[in-house]
Protein backbone atom coordinates (compact mmCIF):
# COMPACT_ATOMS: atom_id res chain seq x y z
CA UNK A 1 0.00 0.00 0.00
CA UNK A 2 2.93 2.54 0.92
CA UNK A 3 4.58 1.37 -2.35
CA UNK A 4 1.03 2.21 -4.37
CA UNK A 5 0.85 6.10 -2.47
CA UNK A 6 4.80 6.40 -3.00
CA UNK A 7 4.06 5.33 -6.81
CA UNK A 8 0.92 8.21 -7.00
CA UNK A 9 2.69 10.62 -5.31
CA UNK A 10 5.66 10.81 -7.73
CA UNK A 11 3.71 10.04 -10.59
CA UNK A 12 2.02 13.59 -9.70
CA UNK A 13 5.11 15.32 -8.66
CA UNK A 14 6.22 13.94 -12.28
CA UNK A 15 3.49 15.69 -13.90
CA UNK A 16 3.64 18.56 -11.90
CA UNK A 17 7.02 19.10 -12.93
CA UNK A 18 5.93 18.54 -17.06
CA UNK A 19 3.56 21.10 -16.16
CA UNK A 20 5.91 23.65 -15.05
CA UNK A 21 8.38 22.81 -17.48
CA UNK A 22 5.25 23.83 -20.15
CA UNK A 23 5.21 27.04 -18.63
CA UNK A 24 8.64 27.95 -18.46
CA UNK A 25 8.76 27.02 -22.19
CA UNK A 26 6.33 29.12 -23.26
CA UNK A 27 7.47 31.92 -21.58
CA UNK A 28 11.00 31.23 -23.24
CA UNK A 29 9.12 31.05 -27.00
CA UNK A 30 7.16 34.35 -26.18
CA UNK A 31 10.71 36.14 -25.40
CA UNK A 32 11.98 35.36 -28.47
CA UNK A 33 9.28 36.69 -30.10
CA UNK A 34 9.59 39.77 -28.17
CA UNK A 35 13.55 39.54 -28.95
CA UNK A 36 12.83 38.91 -32.41
CA UNK A 37 10.73 42.02 -33.12
CA UNK A 38 12.86 44.53 -31.09
CA UNK A 39 15.45 43.38 -33.61
CA UNK A 40 12.98 44.05 -36.70
CA UNK A 41 11.90 47.09 -35.14
CA UNK A 42 15.73 48.87 -34.95
CA UNK A 43 16.03 48.05 -38.61
CA UNK A 44 12.95 50.52 -39.31
CA UNK A 45 14.94 53.56 -39.10
CA UNK A 46 12.66 56.96 -38.80
CA UNK A 47 14.91 58.82 -41.24
CA UNK A 48 18.63 58.95 -38.67
CA UNK A 49 21.41 57.39 -40.40
CA UNK A 50 22.30 54.58 -37.94
CA UNK A 51 24.57 51.65 -38.62
CA UNK A 52 22.10 49.50 -37.33
CA UNK A 53 20.47 49.49 -40.94
CA UNK A 54 22.79 47.33 -42.07
CA UNK A 55 22.39 44.81 -39.47
CA UNK A 56 21.45 41.00 -40.38
CA UNK A 57 22.76 41.87 -43.86
CA UNK A 58 25.10 39.50 -44.71
CA UNK A 59 27.80 39.32 -47.76
CA UNK A 60 29.30 36.59 -48.86
CA UNK A 61 32.90 36.33 -47.66
CA UNK A 62 35.06 33.77 -49.53
CA UNK A 63 31.52 31.57 -49.34
CA UNK A 64 30.93 32.09 -45.94
CA UNK A 65 27.64 34.53 -44.85
CA UNK A 66 29.53 37.34 -42.79
CA UNK A 67 27.90 40.40 -41.55
CA UNK A 68 28.94 43.83 -43.28
CA UNK A 69 30.35 45.07 -39.97
CA UNK A 70 32.89 42.42 -40.29
CA UNK A 71 34.48 42.96 -43.65
CA UNK A 72 34.06 46.55 -43.79
CA UNK A 73 34.28 49.77 -41.83
CA UNK A 74 30.98 51.17 -41.18
CA UNK A 75 30.45 54.84 -40.17
CA UNK A 76 27.53 57.64 -39.94
CA UNK A 77 29.14 60.69 -41.50
CA UNK A 78 26.05 63.12 -40.59
CA UNK A 79 22.66 62.49 -39.87
CA UNK A 80 21.68 61.60 -43.01
CA UNK A 81 24.57 59.46 -44.54
CA UNK A 82 26.58 56.20 -43.92
CA UNK A 83 29.82 55.60 -45.46
CA UNK A 84 30.47 51.60 -45.90
CA UNK A 85 34.62 51.17 -46.51
CA UNK A 86 35.73 47.61 -47.26
CA UNK A 87 38.68 46.23 -45.65
CA UNK A 88 39.28 44.51 -49.11
CA UNK A 89 38.21 45.87 -52.33
CA UNK A 90 36.72 43.02 -54.29
CA UNK A 91 34.21 43.55 -51.69
CA UNK A 92 32.92 46.45 -52.64
CA UNK A 93 30.19 44.93 -55.79
CA UNK A 94 29.30 42.51 -53.38
CA UNK A 95 28.40 44.41 -50.58
CA UNK A 96 26.58 46.92 -52.62
CA UNK A 97 24.89 43.71 -53.76
CA UNK A 98 24.14 42.32 -50.72
CA UNK A 99 22.35 45.71 -49.56
CA UNK A 100 20.27 46.35 -52.17
CA UNK A 101 19.30 42.64 -52.41
CA UNK A 102 18.28 43.44 -48.29
CA UNK A 103 15.35 46.05 -50.09
CA UNK A 104 15.89 48.63 -46.98
CA UNK A 105 14.87 51.52 -49.23
CA UNK A 106 17.90 52.95 -49.62
CA UNK A 107 19.85 52.65 -53.06
CA UNK A 108 23.81 52.37 -52.24
CA UNK A 109 26.04 55.28 -54.05
CA UNK A 110 29.32 53.07 -55.01
CA UNK A 111 32.26 55.62 -55.97
CA UNK A 112 34.75 52.61 -56.69
CA UNK A 113 36.07 53.17 -53.11
CA UNK A 114 33.60 53.09 -50.47
CA UNK A 115 29.53 53.01 -50.53
CA UNK A 116 27.72 55.91 -49.04
CA UNK A 117 23.84 55.69 -47.99
CA UNK A 118 21.42 58.19 -48.28
CA UNK A 119 18.93 58.34 -46.14
CA UNK A 120 15.70 59.70 -47.42
CA UNK A 121 14.15 62.94 -45.74
CA UNK A 122 10.92 61.38 -44.24
CA UNK A 123 8.25 62.76 -45.79
CA UNK A 124 4.73 62.11 -43.81
CA UNK A 125 3.88 59.58 -46.48
CA UNK A 126 6.80 57.94 -45.95
CA UNK A 127 6.52 58.04 -42.07
CA UNK A 128 2.94 56.47 -42.61
CA UNK A 129 4.28 53.83 -44.48
CA UNK A 130 7.30 53.14 -41.45
CA UNK A 131 4.54 53.01 -39.16
CA UNK A 132 2.50 50.33 -41.34
CA UNK A 133 5.75 48.21 -41.39
CA UNK A 134 6.41 48.47 -37.46
CA UNK A 135 2.29 47.19 -37.07
CA UNK A 136 2.68 44.27 -39.35
CA UNK A 137 5.96 43.26 -37.56
CA UNK A 138 3.66 43.53 -34.30
CA UNK A 139 1.39 41.80 -35.70
CA UNK A 140 3.52 39.03 -36.50
CA UNK A 141 4.71 38.67 -33.17
CA UNK A 142 1.22 38.50 -31.55
CA UNK A 143 0.91 35.41 -33.88
CA UNK A 144 3.76 34.12 -32.59
CA UNK A 145 2.87 34.74 -29.20
CA UNK A 146 -0.92 33.23 -29.87
CA UNK A 147 0.52 30.05 -31.78
CA UNK A 148 2.76 29.47 -28.72
CA UNK A 149 -0.31 29.57 -25.96
CA UNK A 150 -2.05 27.49 -27.84
CA UNK A 151 0.80 24.73 -28.40
CA UNK A 152 1.67 24.66 -24.72
CA UNK A 153 -2.21 24.39 -23.83
CA UNK A 154 -2.35 21.65 -25.97
CA UNK A 155 0.54 19.72 -24.61
CA UNK A 156 -1.61 20.62 -20.53
CA UNK A 157 -4.69 18.92 -22.28
CA UNK A 158 -2.37 16.35 -23.30
CA UNK A 159 -1.30 16.29 -19.51
CA UNK A 160 -5.09 16.08 -18.04
CA UNK A 161 -5.41 13.05 -20.27
CA UNK A 162 -2.50 11.35 -18.69
CA UNK A 163 -3.80 11.76 -15.73
CA UNK A 164 -2.26 14.77 -14.13
CA UNK A 165 -5.01 16.69 -11.63
CA UNK A 166 -7.64 19.18 -13.45
CA UNK A 167 -6.97 21.80 -10.57
CA UNK A 168 -3.16 21.62 -11.72
CA UNK A 169 -3.70 21.71 -15.08
CA UNK A 170 -6.30 24.71 -15.28
CA UNK A 171 -3.96 26.48 -13.21
CA UNK A 172 -1.13 26.04 -15.79
CA UNK A 173 -3.33 26.87 -18.65
CA UNK A 174 -4.27 30.09 -16.56
CA UNK A 175 -0.74 30.89 -15.77
CA UNK A 176 -0.03 30.64 -19.80
CA UNK A 177 -2.67 32.76 -20.82
CA UNK A 178 -1.36 35.49 -18.42
CA UNK A 179 2.08 35.07 -20.01
CA UNK A 180 0.35 35.83 -23.50
CA UNK A 181 -1.22 38.57 -22.13
CA UNK A 182 1.48 39.98 -20.53
CA UNK A 183 3.75 39.55 -24.03
CA UNK A 184 1.14 41.38 -25.96
CA UNK A 185 0.73 44.30 -24.21
CA UNK A 186 5.17 43.89 -24.68
CA UNK A 187 4.55 43.95 -28.18
CA UNK A 188 1.91 46.95 -27.80
CA UNK A 189 4.56 49.06 -25.71
CA UNK A 190 7.08 48.29 -28.45
CA UNK A 191 4.87 49.45 -30.89
CA UNK A 192 3.77 52.37 -29.30
CA UNK A 193 7.48 53.98 -28.66
CA UNK A 194 8.09 52.75 -32.67
CA UNK A 195 6.22 54.59 -34.14
CA UNK A 196 6.19 57.56 -31.31
CA UNK A 197 9.67 57.64 -32.98
CA UNK A 198 8.85 57.65 -36.21
CA UNK A 199 6.45 60.67 -36.30
CA UNK A 200 8.18 62.86 -34.15
CA UNK A 201 12.03 62.79 -36.30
Amino acid sequence: MVGFISFVYSKERIMSEALSKITADAENGMKKAINHLEIELTKIRAGKASPSILEGINVDYYGTPTPISQVANVAVLDTRTISVQPWEKNMLALIERAIMGANIGITPQNDGVQIRLFMPPLTEERRKELVKKANAEGEQSKIAIRNIRRDHIEQVKKQQKEGASEDICKGTEDAIQGLTDKYIAAVEKHLEGKEKEIMTV
